[in-house]
């Protein structure tokens, strides 16, 4: 089965407090994100999240809880 999203390029988005997201390509990045770099049809984008994104709290509560 093909995916419909196959044919339609997405780009990782992240914020100030290292969550991610996807937004359709050529769309404006909304305010507070920017694009990480990583471009690619819907599903490609979701693993490359799945692999870079190990840990879900966001930068203000890690280093709230790890001392940093």
């Amino acid at each position: 089965m093909v995916d419909i999203d196959d044919d339609v390029d997405y780009v990782v988005v992240l914020n100030g407090e290292e969550q991610y997201s996807i937004l359709l390509a050529g769309r404006e990045v909304p305010a507070g994100w920017a694009v990480e770099g990583f471009r690619g049809p819907r599903q490609e984008c979701l693993d490359h999240i799945d692999l870079v994104w190990t840990d879900m709290r966001p930068l203000s509560v890690r280093r709230r809880t790890d001392g940093k």
